[in-house]
């Protein structure tokens, strides 16, 4: 037997506090919204003052990695997959509450192992194929099947962390798709997993045109991205420009407003804000936390704030010495002044981060309290590590301004300065940013630098995703494989209700405080800024949002 109910996910952003939907086998099925609906247009935005074809460009600090979604786990490629392919389920356009998207409703059984979505008809891939229940098994079963003859040798690291590896191994969830038949199509899950409908609405799980897949390749098809979405793909100028073009036949009737999108690259943040000033460009993330007071000041701009769902954080990777140590990590967390950081680097748009998901996170534990700044703790733990001297370490920095870190390098330089306090010498050692990806995603750091935005509001999300041992090769960037932890987050994914979940969480995290496989380092709150005329800007708290709905005069 099956359910039919709605979701009921309210997120109060002004609160920045994230209330996601409890985890009983009985599941929402969802009615298309209004701005989710075939054929009907988005309510109008002011007009705009000029007629003639709109071209918007967004200036970003780093490019993207590649345009394949499911090949990716860098905000910078997401920024552009957003706006070119889709997902079967969407979040709303400020917070995490699941809609409609390219599936129209669904159903869920009463014992959480079945999902079945019926999908809007009439829907075409950009290269004109339809899209329908095959598209939609042909991806899933690319994703999960390492026998697939498009699955990426180097595997799919976000499919691996939120459905627990691929098709075989023991904790794989999806245990078939199936085409029901053109309009439907069904999930059956070899166990429950409570966050599964707020997984497939991730960036990452958009669906590719198999077609495109076939004919391209999965290497060429990174680079040149077929989708349903409101923008075509038209070209890439590496580490420069990224062009997309309204797609005259969306889904969406009289939807995207803008006829050409460019993502253009500027590194240094303070030249992005010169470029937005000077008109170069419409609109900019990564704006400095010092230059908020510029633009507010500024009539011909306008502040733009992104709600946080954030986490910078400074990662050890435990299986190097001396990193292996608790101590030594214990050691190293209290020579770290994130006060001090904090004040200086985020000029009041980011708060201490205690564990490794954000406050507006439900299930955070809040009975925690952070590690003082104390360095005379600090040599103290040293000394019962045996290391009364001190030692020499890497430290990786991050080479590009990420939402959670306006400056890597410059943050890196003050924890250096204090760690070098207490005898540790810290070498600073930064790369090209994917190239820094791939590293630490092997494993070759040592202390390191990096950072999540959340991709679905989901604990499971961050807990699992950043920690989990099943992750090590994955986000698992500290490399941390802790039985007791794996156990419980383990629970917590089959839990039928979102309260079960909560307690295991809050034992996850009071497990990683003590262990401390890494520093959470701040929370922020991203700034952007924009031209006055960009019109009907929605920042997401996952960092990224399809821009079909901006308008500019």
């Amino acid at each position: 037997m099956k359910k039919k109910v709605m979701s009921t996910i309210m997120t109060s952003l002004l609160a920045l506090s994230m209330v996601l939907a409890g985890c009983s086998s009985s599941q929402t099925t969802q009615q298309p919204t209004d701005q989710g609906t075939q054929n009907q247009p988005a309510p109008p935005a002011a007009e705009p003052a000029k007629s003639g074809p709109k071209q918007l460009i967004y200036g970003r600090g780093g490019d993207s990695v590649g345009l394949d979604p499911i090949a990716q786990t860098d905000g910078e490629s997401f920024k552009v997959t957003e706006n070119i392919m889709e997902t079967l389920v969407k979040y709303k356009d400020d917070n995490t509450e699941v809609v409609p998207a390219l599936a129209e409703s669904w159903e869920v059984s009463d014992d959480g192992l079945t999902y079945t979505f019926k999908l809007r008809q009439g829907i075409k891939f950009h290269d004109g194929t339809d899209f329908n229940a095959e598209a939609v098994k042909y991806n899933f079963d690319r994703w999960m099947d390492k026998n697939h003859p498009e699955h990426n040798k180097e595997g799919f690291e976000y499919y691996n962390d939120m459905f627990g590896g691929y098709l075989g191994d023991e904790n794989h969830v999806i245990k078939s798709v199936e085409a029901v038949d053109a309009s439907t199509v069904k999930f059956t899950l070899n166990r429950p997993l409570a966050p599964f409908i707020q997984n497939i609405g991730m960036s990452c799980f958009a669906i590719a045109s198999p077609t495109a897949l076939k004919e391209k390749g999965p290497e060429k098809f990174n680079e040149e991205p077929v989708g349903t979405g409101p923008y075509i793909f038209k070209e890439w100028k590496r580490n420069d420009t990224i062009t997309l073009e309204k797609n005259p036949n969306y889904w969406v009737s009289g939807l995207p407003k803008i006829d050409k999108l460019v993502f253009k690259v500027i590194p240094e943040n303070s030249a992005r804000l010169t470029a937005l000033i000077s008109g170069e460009i419409d609109v900019m993330d990564g704006l400095n936390p010092d230059d908020v007071n510029t633009v507010e000041s500024n009539a011909d701009l306008q502040l733009i704030l992104r709600p946080s769902m954030n986490l910078g954080y400074v990662g050890f990777n435990v299986e190097k010495k001396p990193l292996d140590n608790p101590k030594v990590r214990e050691a190293l967390a209290h020579a770290i002044n994130k006060p001090a950081i904090i004040e200086a680097f985020f000029a009041g748009l980011g708060q201490p981060a205690v564990n490794p998901m954000p406050p507006s996170i439900w299930g955070h534990n809040n009975d925690i309290k952070d590690r003082e700044f104390n360095l005379d703790k600090a040599k103290q733990l040293l000394t019962e590590a045996g290391y009364p001297n001190g030692f020499k370490i890497q430290f990786w920095a991050m080479p590009v301004p990420r939402p959670y870190m306006p400056d890597g390098v410059k943050i890196a330089e003050a924890i250096q300065q204090d760690l070098k306090k207490i005898g540790v010498e810290a070498e600073i050692v930064t790369m090209e940013w994917a190239t820094y990806l791939e590293k630490t995603k092997n494993g070759e750091q040592e202390m390191f630098m990096l950072g999540w935005t959340g991709d679905n509001g989901d604990p499971d999300n961050f807990l699992a995703t950043l920690l989990d041992k099943n992750n090590i090769g994955g986000n698992n960037r500290p490399r941390w494989a802790n039985e007791e932890a794996h156990q419980l987050l383990m629970k917590a994914q089959s839990a039928t209700t979102k309260e079960e979940r909560e307690k295991l969480y809050l034992q996850v995290q009071e497990i990683i405080f003590k262990e401390v496989p890494m520093v959470p380092l701040a929370h922020s709150t991203p700034a952007l800024a924009a031209k006055k005329g960009v019109l009907n800007y929605k920042p997401h708290p996952t960092g990224s949002e399809s821009l079909e709905n901006v308008d500019i005069e």
